[in-house]
């Protein structure tokens, strides 16, 4: 089956029921999405499929054949995504860090769709992601300060 991922085409020989996440892992070794629950609850193994957050636990690589599948390691390559990156960052947003990868994914989503979110829109937005270390409130202020940086002055 061929894929779109992070602007490339690859080649991957799985079974069409194949969850996303293992296809990424496994057969391609994109190890930056995360494995959580396996049940799309967590949050951790977030992607964007056509721009929109889903969850690749659940999401069989026959359902994205012929979309445009962005990971963590491609977010980065868009302005928003790299905004998110350095907020993250500088911002020292991660404690354990495992969960971060989707938190940054679902966030670049909703900066996609509301370049200015206010508190409940990121509430509501990164409510389906799990932080086990309760960074919840460095979170928020990264997305904002994503967000400051993507508004022309």
């Amino acid at each position: 089956m061929e894929l779109s991922i992070n602007g490339r085409s690859v080649t991957v020989t799985a079974t069409d029921d194949t969850p996303l996440l293992w296809v990424l892992r496994d057969h391609l070794g994109m190890t930056g999405t995360k494995y959580g629950c396996g049940m799309a609850l967590c949050g951790a193994c977030t992607v964007h499929v056509d721009g929109q957050a889903v969850r690749s636990c659940v999401l069989t690589i026959s359902s994205v054949a012929g979309k445009k599948i962005t990971t963590i390691e491609g977010v980065g390559e868009s302005a928003q995504g790299k905004a998110l990156q350095e907020a993250w960052q500088a911002l020292n947003v991660p404690q354990c860090g495992y969960c971060q990868a989707g938190q940054i994914m679902s966030a670049a989503a909703l900066l996609a769709a509301t370049p200015a979110p206010t508190d409940a829109d990121i509430d509501a937005a990164m409510s389906g992601n799990i932080c086990r270390c309760g960074t919840y409130p460095r979170i928020r202020a990264a997305v904002k300060q994503a967000a400051r940086q993507g508004t022309p002055a």
